[in-house]
């Protein structure tokens, strides 16, 4: 082939080739122009035309734009409502208060430090110290306060409370043991046999009897054996508490104490004698509580340990199954009120939620805080493949119109 031939094939292939190469690289440099250079560059203490890039040189109104097309297409507030309707399903939201009380439960197992039990603690002693007392004193201020609940006791515990046997025996052996041994009855009997009552004895003796009582009271009188009684009990101790415990067996006082506590029961009584008792019982509490109530709760929470006391409490809730059992249905409870509070006023809510969030700032904080590298990167990983079909697109349509213009020289 002549040199001829080889410069006319040339001028015919050239254009196309060139045409591809520069629609190829044009449209590549260009793309790349978009983000690069990243910061501005100066020659001769002028800045270059086209730097930065074209993204890094907009980059705060990129992200306003962006946040404006977010916040007015995509996150509006019908959407967020959507949304939050969506994340609190009750499932969704019973699921997460469940795992909040495990945790809760957890970290009260955890504390080392006792801080839940002196929380506790506190709490506790002021209910029971201050808030429990005032409340009680304007309760009992009412004519029913505690009337059900003294009425039970009463008509459960104490109407139906009898002796046993056993309790009859060993109460009457501390009666006659510990309360009135014979040397107390010798003291009472030298405490009663007074001048003045030995002389009431003796003058009503000889005034209020009659028949051959009379002969005796108005020949002997009682006040010389009364006397005499008297100075046997002060004078021979020992014979006198010897005499009494003789006559104590002789009347057999142990069996006979015995007997008349195992018959002592309320239900022996008349029924108005019953009521009248219940009834005072109620008062007594009523009075009481009014007027010394409040002081006495206040002394006995001084006087409690509550530290201790919300320990143990705090330990039996720990390993309570019931607790544990009911976490569950207590989380499902808290979901259904939050899913009925949530129906009635989701839309105030996320009204009130988008200022406060503010995300549209968010937005734009996060795209200008993008360095020009990473959203070059972020952009490339979305639409590359795109940005490498609009390079090739730029080969094609030079290598085309290339093809043409070889096409016009062939026709001329």
């Amino acid at each position: 082939m002549s040199p001829l031939d080889l410069s006319t094939l040339w001028l015919y292939v050239a254009p196309p080739v060139v045409g591809g190469i520069i629609g190829y690289f044009t449209n590549d440099i260009a793309i790349r122009m978009l983000f690069r250079p990243y910061k501005a560059k100066y020659f001769a203490g002028r800045k270059i035309p086209f730097t930065p890039g074209l993204i890094p040189r907009n980059q705060e109104r990129l992200a306003k734009r962006i946040s404006d097309t977010i916040m007015g297409s995509l996150l509006t507030p019908d959407e967020l409502q959507k949304l939050a309707r969506r994340l609190l399903q009750t499932e969704r939201v019973q699921g997460a208060l469940l795992w909040l009380l495990k945790l809760a439960l957890d970290q009260v197992e955890a504390d080392k430090q006792q801080k839940t039990a002196k929380i506790l603690a506190n709490v506790l002693q002021d209910l029971f110290g201050q808030s429990l007392p005032r409340l009680l004193k304007v309760l009992a201020r009412q004519e029913d306060f505690l009337e059900a609940q003294l009425n039970q006791i009463f008509d459960k515990v104490l109407l139906e409370f009898q002796l046993s046997d056993e309790q009859a025996t060993k109460l009457a052996s501390w009666s006659l043991d510990v309360v009135l041994p014979p040397d107390v009855l010798r003291q009472a009997l030298i405490d009663f046999l007074t001048d003045r009552n030995i002389q009431v004895i003796d003058e009503g003796f000889r005034e209020k009897t009659s028949g051959t009582y009379w002969v005796v009271a108005n020949l002997f009188g009682s006040r010389n054996a009364l006397a005499r009684l008297r100075t046997f009990c002060l004078d021979e101790r020992e014979e006198c508490n010897a005499r009494l415990r003789e006559l104590m067996t002789s009347l057999n006082m142990r069996s006979r104490l015995k007997e008349w506590l195992q018959n002592l029961s309320m239900q022996n009584l008349p029924v108005s004698t019953v009521r009248q008792l219940r009834k005072t019982l109620r008062d007594t509490v009523r009075g009481y509580v009014q007027e010394q109530g409040s002081d006495f709760l206040e002394e006995l929470g001084q006087s409690i340990e509550w530290e201790s006391l919300a320990s143990v409490i705090l330990s039996r809730l720990r390993t309570s199954p019931v607790v544990n059992e009911s976490l569950e249905t207590v989380s499902l409870e808290l979901a259904l009120i939050l899913e009925r509070y949530l129906e009635r006023d989701l839309e105030a809510i996320v009204a009130q939620a988008i200022p406060i969030l503010n995300i549209d700032q968010v937005i734009i904080d996060r795209v200008k805080a993008t360095s020009a590298a990473d959203l070059e990167a972020a952009i490339n990983g979305i639409v590359q493949s795109e940005l490498q079909a609009i390079v090739n697109l730029g080969g094609v349509l030079g290598f085309v119109i290339g093809l043409l213009q070889s096409a016009s020289l062939v026709l001329r």
